[in-house]
């Protein structure tokens, strides 16, 4: 069995939000592999996930994030079950890195069951078209195409639904992940309602400068 170390069980703990004990456990199980630990750490996280989703999340806050002087900003609303969690450090630093991570990622929607249906059966619609279109699926069957497809939709998940983004601080793990890390390691149902990110002058017409009109204008007079 593979010696762990006081730093190896640090390391676990700062990337998945468990306790030591269960960091320490988990290493000892995977004989130190840390990558392995982690995965160990997600089931069992997942596990005690399921458990909490019936129970009533009505507490939390409202957290922000304002970046670039001001120029983009966000507002997001995560529950949990009691204010004595509300006002947990641990919480509320969970809160203002997920708002952090909103302000870069510019997610949609918090999850697939958010995403209408009409767009999602665009996506499917181009997905299918452009697996068609190449040359290397000409003589694949019809069940192959449906992987492709499904296998597109799945990154356009990731690119316009929060929970399946890759964490900005750490790409191994999604939003998804760091949320159940939080669950496991509070003890109560967590949920990230809802958000809105606002960006400076997003949707206004704004005036288009003609620098060589204006010189050419210039010069005439």
């Amino acid at each position: 069995m593979a010696e762990i170390s006081a730093s190896a069980v640090k390391s676990l703990r700062e990337k998945t939000g468990a306790g030591m004990v269960e960091c320490k456990n988990a290493l000892i199980e995977a004989n130190g592999n840390e990558e392995v630990a982690i995965e160990i750490l997600r089931k069992r996280g997942l596990a005690s996930v399921k458990k909490k989703e019936g129970r009533i999340a009505a507490e939390g806050i409202v957290g922000s994030y304002i970046h670039m002087g001001g120029k983009v900003g966000v507002l997001v609303e995560v529950n949990c079950e009691t204010d004595f969690v509300a006002r947990s450090e641990d919480f509320q630093n969970f809160v203002k890195d997920i708002a952090m991570h909103i302000c870069a990622a510019e997610p949609r929607f918090v999850s697939k069951d958010e995403v209408p249906q009409d767009l999602l059966d665009k996506e499917r619609e181009i997905a299918r078209e452009q697996a068609l279109s190449d040359e290397k699926n000409k003589n694949k069957p019809a069940q192959v195409i449906d992987k492709i497809v499904e296998g597109r939709l799945s990154k356009f998940y990731s690119e316009v639904c929060l929970l399946e983004q890759p964490f900005i601080k750490d790409q191994s793990l999604t939003v998804r992940d760091l949320l159940n890390s939080m669950i496991a390691k509070m003890g109560e149902n967590i949920k990230i309602r809802r958000f809105v990110r606002f960006k400076m002058g997003e949707g206004l017409d704004k005036k288009k400068e003609d620098f060589a009109s204006e010189v050419a204008a210039a010069l005439k007079q």
